[in-house]
Protein backbone atom coordinates (compact mmCIF):
# COMPACT_ATOMS: atom_id res chain seq x y z
CA UNK A 1 0.00 0.00 0.00
CA UNK A 2 3.26 2.75 0.57
CA UNK A 3 4.38 2.22 -2.69
CA UNK A 4 0.99 2.46 -4.24
CA UNK A 5 0.08 5.74 -2.45
CA UNK A 6 3.90 7.04 -3.03
CA UNK A 7 3.20 6.60 -7.11
CA UNK A 8 0.02 8.52 -6.19
CA UNK A 9 1.18 10.89 -4.61
CA UNK A 10 3.82 11.61 -7.74
CA UNK A 11 1.80 11.62 -9.90
CA UNK A 12 -0.51 13.40 -8.53
CA UNK A 13 2.73 16.26 -7.63
CA UNK A 14 3.53 16.21 -11.31
CA UNK A 15 0.24 17.01 -12.75
CA UNK A 16 -0.52 19.59 -10.24
CA UNK A 17 2.81 21.09 -10.91
CA UNK A 18 2.95 20.93 -14.98
CA UNK A 19 -0.90 22.51 -15.15
CA UNK A 20 0.16 26.05 -14.77
CA UNK A 21 2.73 25.78 -17.37
CA UNK A 22 0.75 23.94 -19.94
CA UNK A 23 -1.93 26.54 -19.02
CA UNK A 24 0.24 29.54 -20.34
CA UNK A 25 1.18 27.48 -23.28
CA UNK A 26 -2.24 26.96 -24.51
CA UNK A 27 -3.10 30.88 -23.95
CA UNK A 28 -0.43 31.17 -25.89
CA UNK A 29 -0.94 28.62 -28.86
CA UNK A 30 -4.66 29.98 -28.99
CA UNK A 31 -6.29 26.59 -27.74
CA UNK A 32 -8.96 29.21 -25.92
CA UNK A 33 -12.16 28.30 -28.33
CA UNK A 34 -14.79 30.88 -28.55
CA UNK A 35 -17.76 30.27 -25.94
CA UNK A 36 -20.60 27.98 -27.53
CA UNK A 37 -24.25 27.79 -27.05
CA UNK A 38 -23.80 24.79 -25.08
CA UNK A 39 -21.18 25.71 -22.80
CA UNK A 40 -21.69 27.33 -19.50
CA UNK A 41 -18.91 29.30 -18.31
CA UNK A 42 -19.01 32.82 -19.41
CA UNK A 43 -15.31 33.69 -20.76
CA UNK A 44 -12.58 31.94 -22.92
CA UNK A 45 -10.90 29.30 -21.18
CA UNK A 46 -7.44 27.70 -22.15
CA UNK A 47 -7.93 23.94 -22.59
CA UNK A 48 -5.05 21.32 -23.44
CA UNK A 49 -5.11 20.07 -19.22
CA UNK A 50 -4.38 16.83 -20.57
CA UNK A 51 -0.92 17.38 -21.39
CA UNK A 52 -0.16 18.02 -17.55
CA UNK A 53 -2.18 15.10 -17.01
CA UNK A 54 -0.09 12.89 -19.53
CA UNK A 55 3.21 13.18 -18.24
CA UNK A 56 1.69 12.30 -14.87
CA UNK A 57 0.83 9.23 -16.12
CA UNK A 58 4.10 9.22 -17.65
CA UNK A 59 5.93 10.04 -14.04
CA UNK A 60 3.56 7.31 -12.22
CA UNK A 61 4.76 4.49 -14.31
CA UNK A 62 8.34 5.70 -14.15
CA UNK A 63 8.05 6.29 -10.36
CA UNK A 64 6.20 2.27 -10.31
CA UNK A 65 8.89 0.56 -12.08
CA UNK A 66 11.48 1.61 -10.00
CA UNK A 67 9.27 0.55 -6.87
CA UNK A 68 10.49 -3.19 -5.11
CA UNK A 69 7.34 -3.79 -4.88
CA UNK A 70 6.11 -2.99 -8.41
CA UNK A 71 8.74 -3.99 -10.12
CA UNK A 72 7.44 -7.21 -10.87
CA UNK A 73 4.13 -5.52 -12.54
CA UNK A 74 6.56 -4.52 -15.47
CA UNK A 75 8.58 -7.48 -15.61
CA UNK A 76 5.96 -10.01 -15.35
CA UNK A 77 3.13 -8.15 -17.54
CA UNK A 78 3.35 -6.20 -20.73
CA UNK A 79 -0.07 -4.30 -19.74
CA UNK A 80 2.12 -1.04 -18.55
CA UNK A 81 3.41 -0.73 -21.84
CA UNK A 82 0.11 -1.58 -23.60
CA UNK A 83 -1.68 1.29 -21.87
CA UNK A 84 1.10 3.66 -22.31
CA UNK A 85 1.02 2.48 -26.09
CA UNK A 86 -3.12 3.33 -26.25
CA UNK A 87 -2.79 6.89 -24.08
CA UNK A 88 0.24 8.31 -26.26
CA UNK A 89 -2.29 7.61 -29.57
CA UNK A 90 -5.34 8.89 -28.04
CA UNK A 91 -3.55 11.77 -26.25
CA UNK A 92 -1.93 13.25 -29.46
CA UNK A 93 -5.13 12.64 -30.90
CA UNK A 94 -7.35 14.86 -27.98
CA UNK A 95 -4.45 17.36 -28.49
CA UNK A 96 -5.16 18.29 -32.11
CA UNK A 97 -8.91 18.18 -31.58
CA UNK A 98 -8.54 20.71 -28.56
CA UNK A 99 -6.36 22.81 -30.77
CA UNK A 100 -8.10 22.24 -34.26
CA UNK A 101 -11.65 20.73 -33.35
CA UNK A 102 -11.23 17.36 -35.40
CA UNK A 103 -14.43 15.40 -36.76
CA UNK A 104 -16.26 13.39 -34.35
CA UNK A 105 -15.83 10.15 -36.77
CA UNK A 106 -12.07 10.55 -36.69
CA UNK A 107 -12.06 10.59 -33.08
CA UNK A 108 -14.45 7.66 -32.65
CA UNK A 109 -12.13 6.05 -35.44
CA UNK A 110 -8.96 7.17 -33.06
CA UNK A 111 -10.77 5.27 -29.62
CA UNK A 112 -10.54 2.11 -32.11
CA UNK A 113 -7.21 2.23 -32.96
CA UNK A 114 -6.26 3.21 -29.33
CA UNK A 115 -8.58 0.15 -27.94
CA UNK A 116 -6.95 -2.18 -31.14
CA UNK A 117 -3.29 -1.16 -30.10
CA UNK A 118 -3.89 -2.40 -26.33
CA UNK A 119 -5.40 -5.45 -27.69
CA UNK A 120 -2.68 -6.45 -29.84
CA UNK A 121 0.01 -6.05 -26.75
CA UNK A 122 -1.98 -8.58 -24.94
CA UNK A 123 -4.36 -5.89 -22.83
CA UNK A 124 -7.61 -7.76 -23.67
CA UNK A 125 -10.51 -9.32 -21.94
CA UNK A 126 -9.71 -13.29 -22.50
CA UNK A 127 -12.59 -15.05 -20.14
CA UNK A 128 -15.77 -13.96 -18.43
CA UNK A 129 -17.01 -15.19 -15.45
CA UNK A 130 -20.68 -15.92 -15.06
CA UNK A 131 -22.72 -16.88 -12.19
CA UNK A 132 -24.16 -20.38 -12.25
CA UNK A 133 -22.15 -21.28 -15.15
CA UNK A 134 -18.55 -20.36 -14.75
CA UNK A 135 -15.77 -19.36 -16.83
CA UNK A 136 -16.18 -19.21 -20.29
CA UNK A 137 -13.56 -18.39 -22.86
CA UNK A 138 -13.62 -15.83 -25.13
CA UNK A 139 -12.36 -16.29 -28.93
CA UNK A 140 -10.04 -13.70 -30.27
CA UNK A 141 -12.27 -12.12 -32.17
CA UNK A 142 -15.01 -12.10 -29.29
CA UNK A 143 -12.24 -10.73 -26.97
CA UNK A 144 -11.18 -8.17 -29.26
CA UNK A 145 -14.55 -6.38 -30.16
CA UNK A 146 -15.61 -6.66 -26.02
CA UNK A 147 -12.72 -4.94 -25.21
CA UNK A 148 -13.09 -2.42 -28.38
CA UNK A 149 -16.77 -1.48 -27.28
CA UNK A 150 -15.80 -1.29 -23.41
CA UNK A 151 -12.48 1.02 -24.10
CA UNK A 152 -15.03 3.57 -26.81
CA UNK A 153 -17.99 3.58 -24.05
CA UNK A 154 -16.19 4.50 -21.08
CA UNK A 155 -13.85 6.89 -23.57
CA UNK A 156 -17.44 8.57 -24.64
CA UNK A 157 -19.15 8.54 -21.20
CA UNK A 158 -16.20 10.23 -19.50
CA UNK A 159 -16.13 13.08 -22.37
CA UNK A 160 -19.67 13.59 -22.71
CA UNK A 161 -19.95 14.24 -18.71
CA UNK A 162 -16.94 16.57 -18.90
CA UNK A 163 -19.17 19.77 -18.86
CA UNK A 164 -18.91 21.34 -15.87
CA UNK A 165 -15.79 22.82 -13.49
CA UNK A 166 -14.16 19.87 -12.15
CA UNK A 167 -17.30 17.17 -12.78
CA UNK A 168 -15.45 15.00 -15.05
CA UNK A 169 -12.02 14.96 -12.78
CA UNK A 170 -13.90 14.36 -9.64
CA UNK A 171 -16.65 11.62 -10.47
CA UNK A 172 -13.78 9.72 -12.46
CA UNK A 173 -11.25 10.21 -9.45
CA UNK A 174 -14.03 9.17 -7.47
CA UNK A 175 -14.69 5.66 -9.74
CA UNK A 176 -11.13 4.86 -9.35
CA UNK A 177 -10.75 5.35 -5.72
CA UNK A 178 -13.53 2.62 -5.47
CA UNK A 179 -11.81 0.35 -7.88
CA UNK A 180 -8.85 0.75 -6.44
CA UNK A 181 -9.55 -0.80 -3.42
CA UNK A 182 -11.64 -4.04 -5.34
CA UNK A 183 -8.37 -4.49 -7.05
CA UNK A 184 -6.22 -4.19 -3.80
CA UNK A 185 -8.78 -6.84 -2.22
CA UNK A 186 -7.92 -9.09 -5.43
CA UNK A 187 -4.74 -8.43 -5.28
CA UNK A 188 -3.32 -8.50 -1.24
CA UNK A 189 -6.56 -10.70 -0.21
CA UNK A 190 -6.55 -13.31 -2.80
CA UNK A 191 -2.78 -13.25 -3.43
CA UNK A 192 -3.58 -12.47 -7.35
CA UNK A 193 -0.38 -10.99 -9.01
CA UNK A 194 -2.63 -10.78 -12.45
CA UNK A 195 -4.53 -7.89 -10.13
CA UNK A 196 -1.45 -6.00 -10.03
CA UNK A 197 -1.66 -3.86 -12.86
CA UNK A 198 -5.26 -2.94 -12.62
CA UNK A 199 -4.46 -1.79 -8.95
CA UNK A 200 -2.12 0.41 -10.39
CA UNK A 201 -3.87 2.10 -13.00
CA UNK A 202 -6.10 2.95 -10.48
CA UNK A 203 -4.00 4.60 -8.62
CA UNK A 204 -2.13 6.31 -11.13
CA UNK A 205 -5.54 7.70 -12.49
CA UNK A 206 -6.83 8.90 -9.23
CA UNK A 207 -3.55 10.56 -8.77
CA UNK A 208 -3.25 12.16 -12.06
CA UNK A 209 -7.44 13.56 -10.93
CA UNK A 210 -6.27 14.73 -7.59
CA UNK A 211 -3.26 16.94 -9.28
CA UNK A 212 -5.57 18.77 -11.74
CA UNK A 213 -8.84 19.02 -9.74
CA UNK A 214 -7.07 22.27 -7.90
CA UNK A 215 -6.89 23.90 -10.92
CA UNK A 216 -10.35 22.91 -12.72
CA UNK A 217 -12.55 23.28 -9.84
CA UNK A 218 -15.22 26.09 -10.40
CA UNK A 219 -14.26 28.79 -11.86
CA UNK A 220 -11.92 26.50 -13.46
CA UNK A 221 -8.81 28.10 -14.68
CA UNK A 222 -8.24 25.63 -16.87
CA UNK A 223 -10.21 22.76 -18.79
CA UNK A 224 -8.73 19.15 -19.66
CA UNK A 225 -10.48 19.17 -23.23
CA UNK A 226 -11.27 15.64 -24.99
CA UNK A 227 -6.92 15.55 -24.51
CA UNK A 228 -7.77 15.18 -20.86
CA UNK A 229 -11.35 13.63 -20.65
CA UNK A 230 -10.61 10.59 -23.24
CA UNK A 231 -6.96 9.71 -21.70
CA UNK A 232 -8.48 9.59 -18.46
CA UNK A 233 -11.60 7.47 -19.90
CA UNK A 234 -9.32 4.94 -21.63
CA UNK A 235 -7.48 3.65 -18.29
CA UNK A 236 -10.32 3.72 -16.67
CA UNK A 237 -11.77 1.44 -19.49
CA UNK A 238 -7.95 -0.70 -19.36
CA UNK A 239 -8.15 -0.71 -15.84
CA UNK A 240 -11.56 -2.79 -16.23
CA UNK A 241 -10.05 -5.26 -19.03
CA UNK A 242 -7.24 -6.21 -17.01
CA UNK A 243 -9.01 -7.44 -14.27
CA UNK A 244 -12.03 -8.59 -16.11
CA UNK A 245 -9.68 -10.42 -18.53
CA UNK A 246 -6.82 -11.86 -17.25
CA UNK A 247 -7.96 -12.44 -13.40
CA UNK A 248 -9.05 -16.11 -13.59
CA UNK A 249 -12.50 -16.00 -11.45
CA UNK A 250 -11.41 -19.91 -10.97
CA UNK A 251 -8.82 -18.66 -8.46
CA UNK A 252 -11.10 -16.62 -6.06
CA UNK A 253 -12.28 -20.55 -5.55
CA UNK A 254 -16.24 -19.12 -6.31
CA UNK A 255 -17.83 -21.72 -7.98
CA UNK A 256 -17.69 -24.92 -6.01
CA UNK A 257 -20.03 -26.50 -4.43
CA UNK A 258 -23.70 -26.48 -6.09
CA UNK A 259 -24.61 -24.52 -8.69
CA UNK A 260 -26.66 -22.44 -6.67
CA UNK A 261 -24.63 -22.29 -4.10
CA UNK A 262 -21.55 -21.47 -6.31
CA UNK A 263 -23.98 -18.40 -8.48
CA UNK A 264 -24.78 -16.76 -5.34
CA UNK A 265 -21.30 -16.78 -3.87
CA UNK A 266 -20.13 -15.36 -7.48
CA UNK A 267 -22.59 -12.70 -7.63
CA UNK A 268 -21.20 -9.72 -5.06
CA UNK A 269 -18.27 -11.07 -7.17
CA UNK A 270 -18.98 -10.79 -10.58
CA UNK A 271 -20.63 -7.22 -10.26
CA UNK A 272 -17.35 -5.78 -9.12
CA UNK A 273 -15.80 -7.11 -12.35
CA UNK A 274 -17.67 -4.99 -14.25
CA UNK A 275 -17.45 -2.54 -11.48
CA UNK A 276 -16.15 0.67 -13.89
CA UNK A 277 -19.66 0.59 -16.08
CA UNK A 278 -21.50 0.83 -12.59
CA UNK A 279 -19.23 3.76 -11.25
CA UNK A 280 -19.54 5.81 -14.23
CA UNK A 281 -23.59 4.61 -14.57
CA UNK A 282 -24.65 7.93 -14.32
CA UNK A 283 -22.27 9.28 -17.67
CA UNK A 284 -23.40 6.08 -18.94
CA UNK A 285 -26.98 6.96 -18.88
CA UNK A 286 -26.03 10.47 -20.18
CA UNK A 287 -24.52 9.25 -22.87
CA UNK A 288 -27.22 6.93 -24.14
CA UNK A 289 -30.10 9.26 -23.42
CA UNK A 290 -28.32 11.94 -25.61
CA UNK A 291 -28.16 9.46 -28.87
CA UNK A 292 -31.56 8.96 -28.21
CA UNK A 293 -32.44 12.51 -27.44
CA UNK A 294 -30.26 13.39 -30.84
CA UNK A 295 -31.60 10.84 -32.99
CA UNK A 296 -35.05 11.23 -32.04
CA UNK A 297 -35.05 14.91 -33.27
CA UNK A 298 -33.36 13.70 -36.90
CA UNK A 299 -29.63 15.21 -35.47
CA UNK A 300 -26.68 13.40 -35.71
CA UNK A 301 -25.65 11.01 -32.50
CA UNK A 302 -22.39 13.35 -32.37
CA UNK A 303 -24.31 16.86 -32.49
CA UNK A 304 -23.16 18.66 -29.45
CA UNK A 305 -26.54 20.45 -27.11
CA UNK A 306 -27.72 21.80 -23.69
CA UNK A 307 -29.56 17.88 -22.49
CA UNK A 308 -26.69 16.53 -20.51
CA UNK A 309 -27.56 15.55 -17.14
CA UNK A 310 -25.66 18.81 -15.48
CA UNK A 311 -27.49 21.31 -18.11
CA UNK A 312 -30.38 20.10 -16.33
CA UNK A 313 -29.45 20.35 -12.71
CA UNK A 314 -28.35 24.23 -13.33
CA UNK A 315 -31.85 24.42 -15.34
CA UNK A 316 -33.85 23.47 -12.60
CA UNK A 317 -32.17 25.84 -10.01
CA UNK A 318 -28.94 24.13 -8.87
CA UNK A 319 -25.47 26.32 -8.71
CA UNK A 320 -22.59 25.48 -10.67
CA UNK A 321 -20.87 24.05 -7.37
CA UNK A 322 -23.74 22.53 -6.26
CA UNK A 323 -24.50 20.42 -9.61
CA UNK A 324 -20.92 19.22 -9.17
CA UNK A 325 -21.54 17.96 -6.00
CA UNK A 326 -24.96 16.12 -6.65
CA UNK A 327 -23.29 14.42 -9.62
CA UNK A 328 -20.41 13.19 -7.28
CA UNK A 329 -22.60 12.09 -4.26
CA UNK A 330 -24.43 9.88 -7.39
CA UNK A 331 -20.89 8.97 -8.28
CA UNK A 332 -19.83 7.94 -5.06
CA UNK A 333 -22.88 6.35 -3.97
CA UNK A 334 -23.43 3.78 -6.58
CA UNK A 335 -19.46 2.98 -6.47
CA UNK A 336 -18.99 2.87 -3.10
CA UNK A 337 -22.33 0.94 -2.57
CA UNK A 338 -21.24 -1.81 -5.18
CA UNK A 339 -18.19 -1.95 -3.78
CA UNK A 340 -19.91 -2.72 -0.13
CA UNK A 341 -21.95 -4.81 -1.94
CA UNK A 342 -19.24 -7.31 -2.99
CA UNK A 343 -17.67 -7.17 0.14
CA UNK A 344 -20.40 -8.17 2.61
CA UNK A 345 -23.43 -9.64 0.47
CA UNK A 346 -25.58 -10.70 3.19
CA UNK A 347 -25.63 -7.86 5.06
CA UNK A 348 -28.74 -6.12 5.08
CA UNK A 349 -27.41 -2.68 6.67
CA UNK A 350 -25.75 -2.40 3.32
CA UNK A 351 -29.21 -2.54 1.38
CA UNK A 352 -30.34 0.13 4.19
CA UNK A 353 -27.61 2.39 3.65
CA UNK A 354 -28.11 2.99 0.01
CA UNK A 355 -31.62 3.19 -0.16
CA UNK A 356 -31.14 6.07 2.61
CA UNK A 357 -28.83 7.75 1.10
CA UNK A 358 -30.72 7.55 -2.01
CA UNK A 359 -33.23 9.41 -0.19
CA UNK A 360 -31.15 12.05 0.48
CA UNK A 361 -30.33 12.23 -3.20
CA UNK A 362 -33.55 12.42 -4.15
CA UNK A 363 -34.24 15.46 -1.47
CA UNK A 364 -30.92 17.22 -3.13
CA UNK A 365 -32.22 17.10 -6.57
CA UNK A 366 -35.24 18.37 -5.77
CA UNK A 367 -34.42 21.59 -3.42
CA UNK A 368 -34.60 23.97 -5.69
CA UNK A 369 -38.44 23.19 -5.87
CA UNK A 370 -38.96 24.31 -2.34
CA UNK A 371 -37.62 27.17 -0.94
CA UNK A 372 -37.19 26.47 2.75
CA UNK A 373 -36.46 29.60 4.83
CA UNK A 374 -35.19 29.38 8.37
CA UNK A 375 -36.27 30.36 11.52
CA UNK A 376 -35.78 33.65 13.04
CA UNK A 377 -33.51 32.70 15.50
CA UNK A 378 -31.10 30.53 13.57
CA UNK A 379 -30.81 33.64 10.06
CA UNK A 380 -27.22 34.17 11.36
CA UNK A 381 -26.24 30.96 11.01
CA UNK A 382 -27.41 30.20 7.80
CA UNK A 383 -26.83 31.09 3.87
CA UNK A 384 -28.28 33.87 2.39
CA UNK A 385 -30.32 32.19 0.46
CA UNK A 386 -31.97 31.00 3.31
CA UNK A 387 -32.85 33.53 5.13
CA UNK A 388 -36.18 35.58 5.05
CA UNK A 389 -36.53 38.73 2.62
CA UNK A 390 -36.88 41.71 4.48
CA UNK A 391 -39.67 44.26 2.69
CA UNK A 392 -38.03 46.81 0.93
CA UNK A 393 -39.97 50.21 0.43
CA UNK A 394 -41.63 50.91 -2.53
CA UNK A 395 -39.45 53.64 -4.87
CA UNK A 396 -41.19 57.12 -5.47
CA UNK A 397 -42.43 57.78 -8.58
CA UNK A 398 -42.97 60.46 -10.22
CA UNK A 399 -46.49 62.65 -10.29
CA UNK A 400 -47.94 62.00 -13.24
CA UNK A 401 -49.79 64.82 -14.75
CA UNK A 402 -54.00 64.25 -14.51
CA UNK A 403 -54.99 64.99 -18.05
CA UNK A 404 -53.40 62.49 -20.94
CA UNK A 405 -50.93 62.82 -22.75
CA UNK A 406 -50.86 63.28 -26.38
CA UNK A 407 -47.55 60.93 -27.10
CA UNK A 408 -48.88 58.43 -24.81
CA UNK A 409 -49.90 54.98 -26.10
CA UNK A 410 -52.92 53.70 -24.93
CA UNK A 411 -52.54 50.36 -23.80
CA UNK A 412 -55.86 47.58 -24.97
CA UNK A 413 -58.11 46.41 -22.75
CA UNK A 414 -57.46 43.05 -21.11
CA UNK A 415 -53.91 43.19 -20.89
CA UNK A 416 -51.55 44.33 -17.65
CA UNK A 417 -48.17 45.68 -17.18
CA UNK A 418 -46.46 41.63 -17.87
CA UNK A 419 -48.19 40.89 -20.75
CA UNK A 420 -47.83 44.24 -22.46
CA UNK A 421 -45.53 44.01 -25.52
CA UNK A 422 -43.21 46.92 -26.18
CA UNK A 423 -40.16 48.63 -25.09
CA UNK A 424 -39.82 48.97 -21.30
CA UNK A 425 -37.62 51.27 -20.09
CA UNK A 426 -34.99 50.21 -16.66
CA UNK A 427 -35.06 54.03 -15.65
CA UNK A 428 -37.04 54.78 -12.41
CA UNK A 429 -38.65 57.64 -14.40
CA UNK A 430 -41.71 56.24 -15.20
CA UNK A 431 -43.04 59.10 -16.37
CA UNK A 432 -40.99 58.39 -19.39
CA UNK A 433 -42.23 54.44 -19.46
CA UNK A 434 -44.97 55.29 -21.97
CA UNK A 435 -43.04 57.73 -24.35
CA UNK A 436 -42.22 56.34 -27.87
CA UNK A 437 -38.99 55.65 -28.53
Amino acid sequence: MRDYLLTLCVTAAVTYLLTGPVRKFAIATGAMPEIRARDVHREPTPRLGGIAMFFGLCAGLLVADHLQNLNSVFELSNEPRALLSGAALIWLIGVLDDKFELDALIKLGAQMISAGVMVIQGLTILWLPIPGVGTVALTQWQGTLLTVALVVLTINAVNFVDGLDGLAAGMVCIAAAAFFLYAYRIWFGYTIEAAAPATLFAAILMGMCLGFLPHNMHPARIFMGDSGSMLIGLILAASAISITGQVDPDALKIFEGSTKAATHAALPVFIPLVLPLTIIAIPMADLVLAIVRRTWKGQSPFAADRGHLHHRLLEIGHSHSRAVLIMYFWSALIAFGTLAYSVHSTSMWIVLAVVFLSAVGLVLLLLPRFSPRAPRWAEAVVPPRYRRRKAEPAPEEAVEPSEPSEDRVPVPAGVNGATAIGHRSRFSDRSKAGARG
